[in-house]
């Protein structure tokens, strides 16, 4: 496995913890993982492989900015995928972003059905069910604050599938 392979997983898992517990994705986590895909781009490749970790970061942030301002994704999602491009490349960050955006809607989906009125009471009885179960721990229950409004989700919820489609496709 590559260290671009690494660092991309590490700051995927990193994103899906912050980003199911608080729907953020912080800049403390993008940011170096950015400037750092920039720096080890420009050590493995000199000016071209700097080059190339740009033009990936772009893909990556330029179709979900478009995304962002539309109101469909929070800012996090847009610099995460900006890192991800600059360790994976423009036309892997691409495709995981398909990926994720199909994932995205399956997602919505499932959330849409188990918000209907008769599946409310449902819905209901797991946010108790693993309130209580994990309520032992410090802000337990913010781990599925989402899911009671039914109108929003982490992005990473459908991005950590994408993520593993790609590389089990890429293999």
């Amino acid at each position: 496995m590559t260290i671009q392979l690494l660092a991309a997983g590490l700051l995927l898992l990193a994103a899906l913890y912050t980003d199911l517990k608080s729907m953020t994705i912080p800049n403390l986590l993008t940011v170096p993982f950015l400037a750092g895909g920039c720096v080890y781009a420009l050590f493995a490749g000199g000016g071209h492989g700097l080059l190339l970790a740009v033009y990936g970061a772009a893909a990556g942030f330029v179709p979900l900015l478009i995304l962002h301002l539309a109101k469909g994704i929070g800012a996090g999602d847009v610099k995460l995928f900006a890192a991800l491009g600059a360790w994976l490349g423009a036309l892997a960050v691409l495709q995981l972003m398909m990926y994720a955006i199909l994932y995205a809607g399956l997602v919505g989906l499932v959330l849409l059905v188990f918000h209907r009125p008769f599946a409310r009471k449902m819905t209901a009885g797991m946010y108790t069910f693993f309130s209580l179960r994990f309520g032992g721990r410090p802000n337990a229950s913010s781990w599925l604050a989402w899911a009671k409004n039914g109108r929003t989700f982490p992005f990473m919820l459908a991005v950590a599938p994408g993520a593993l489609t790609l590389w089990l496709i890429s293999g």
